[in-house]
């Protein structure tokens, strides 16, 4: 298992290297560099987002017939190469078609991604070994973005092309690593369409690297029980927003703190991850323990947002201080409903089906994302303090409500 969780985190590095740096250069050269503008690539972009979710589905699904490492190889080429070609779009509509198409292969590889780490990792420490996970994208982000700083100071379209193609080369940087990491057989009887030689192992060992997956029925159903969990957490997701987009607008538009205090707010969460992800992970064990984390970050949530809205119209240092304490309850309900979602998603899931159950996960939680950006600016970049006070509203009802609904999934699985 330390070969695996090596591997994944090494895996994990490399890929989200990449994406610290695309992220942080790809707004710039798209608007500016490129000249497409900001209204219409962020139309793009929430077009793009649908893709993403109507493609997580049918990923999980062909994990499930054909094998998580077959088809998450597949897709990590196909990202490498989509990623790439976005370098060299000199059009809108090549952009436009290429971004789409981009988006859909990357939230179909994160569906397999998932089933990936629930195969992987011990069921008894899979959401330790995934918080940890997550502690490792936050640190490659971080020396990702800290790297492409470099780029956007020299502003030369060359090596924004040159961070950007680094990014696809950083998918085929975990193809090379999949070989190495063993995958654990689903538990249960034999499904049709498996050879004798790829009959699941009851006990759920680990099949060693390079031996034939167990491919489980491709029609088993995601119970509706689940779906609704999915999408409750899909709820749960505009917290991203909520920091990426709603809370620089706020501190910028409506606050006398100053600028510098965006990149200070993300340095904080990013610490606080870093630091607390894996102990409280620690602890979320269980369904009873998932959905109380779930509700307690979701509580957090709430209070951030009202917090958030109280930092209109203070003195500079009284502003900086309320928002510290903004990102303080932000990272730390972060921190819960994440542990939370990973315990719920993994143990609510029907094991023979992973793929499918990751897929439907995941399309929640890309539906989140692509909703996001409006909800939050609809809500509290619109009417403030009121707007502040309905968001953190929706995580405290989305919070509470995702106790009798896991409950209900978790007899429903048994």
């Amino acid at each position: 298992m330390e070969t695996v969780r090596r591997r994944l985190g090494l895996a994990t590095f490399v890929s989200n290297f990449g994406t610290g740096l695309y992220l942080t250069v790809s707004a710039l050269f798209f608007t500016r560099t490129l000249g497409f503008g900001a209204t219409r690539v962020g139309l793009v972009l929430t077009v793009a987002g649908l893709a993403g979710v109507l493609t997580s589905l049918p990923a999980g699904r062909a994990a499930d017939r054909f094998g998580i490492r077959p088809v998450y190889t597949v897709l990590l080429i196909a990202e490498a190469l989509t990623v790439g070609t976005l370098a060299f779009c000199t059009t809108f509509w090549a952009f436009a078609a290429v971004a789409c198409l981009s988006t859909a292969v990357d939230r179909a590889a994160s569906a397999v991604r998932q089933a990936l780490y629930a195969r992987a990792f011990d069921p008894r420490t899979r959401v330790a070994d995934r918080a940890a996970i997550r502690a490792v994208t936050n640190v490659a982000i971080g020396v990702g973005a800290a790297t492409a700083a470099l780029v956007l100071q020299a502003d030369s379209r060359w090596l924004f092309q040159a961070a950007i193609v680094a990014n696809a080369v950083s998918f085929l940087g975990v193809v090379a690593l999949l070989p190495g990491i063993a995958i654990r057989e689903p538990a249960g009887g034999s499904a049709a369409g498996i050879s004798a030689a790829e009959v699941p192992d009851p006990s759920g060992s680990l099949a060693a690297p390079g031996s034939p997956e167990a491919r489980p029925p491709a029609k088993i159903r995601v119970a509706r029980s689940y779906q609704a969990v999915s999408a409750l957490n899909a709820v749960m997701t505009l917290q991203f927003a909520f920091f990426d987009i709603g809370l620089p607008l706020w501190l910028l538009q409506d606050t006398r703190a100053p600028r510098f205090m965006v990149s200070g707010m993300l340095i904080l969460n990013t610490v606080l991850v870093v630091l607390f992800q894996v102990r409280v992970a620690r602890g979320v064990t269980g369904i009873a323990a998932a959905t109380r984390a779930t509700w307690l970050g979701a509580l957090t949530l709430a209070g951030a947002c009202v917090v958030t809205a109280c930092a209109k119209g203070l003195s500079p240092v009284a502003a900086v201080a309320v928002l510290l304490l903004a990102g303080v309850l932000l990272s730390a309900g972060e921190v819960l409903t994440q542990a939370g979602s990973w315990t719920l998603s993994y143990d609510l899931a029907d094991d023979r089906a992973v793929g499918a159950y990751q897929g439907v996960f995941n399309a929640g939680t890309a539906a989140g994302q692509m909703a996001g950006p409006l909800v939050v600016t609809q809500t509290a970049i619109r009417h403030g303090l009121a707007g502040w006070t309905e968001l953190g509203a929706v995580f405290a009802l989305a919070g509470f409500a995702m106790v009798p609904v896991a409950r209900r999934a978790d007899v429903a699985r048994s």
